[in-house]
């Protein structure tokens, strides 16, 4: 499964909604440096969907605040 995920970096709580679309968002307390960010995401990510983080990818925006991820089952 893919889906589209806004990312809030430095937010003052770790939480993923829903957002508009088939998309989440997600508030990070990581900063989006030396990839915090993205492992602070696959780990919420994980614990959201309750599968294990070797399951979850970044396939684009590594680098942005968009990103779509992979999740299998």
């Amino acid at each position: 499964m893919r889906i589209q995920v806004k990312v809030q970096p430095e937010s003052s709580k770790e939480e993923v909604v829903k957002g508009t679309g088939d998309g989440l968002k997600v508030y990070l307390k990581a900063s989006p440096v030396d990839g915090k960010a993205n492992l602070a995401l696959i780990r919420i990510l994980a614990e959201y969907f309750d599968v294990k983080k070797s399951v979850i990818r970044i396939i684009t925006g590594k680098t942005s605040s968009k990103k779509i991820i992979e999740v299998g089952f």
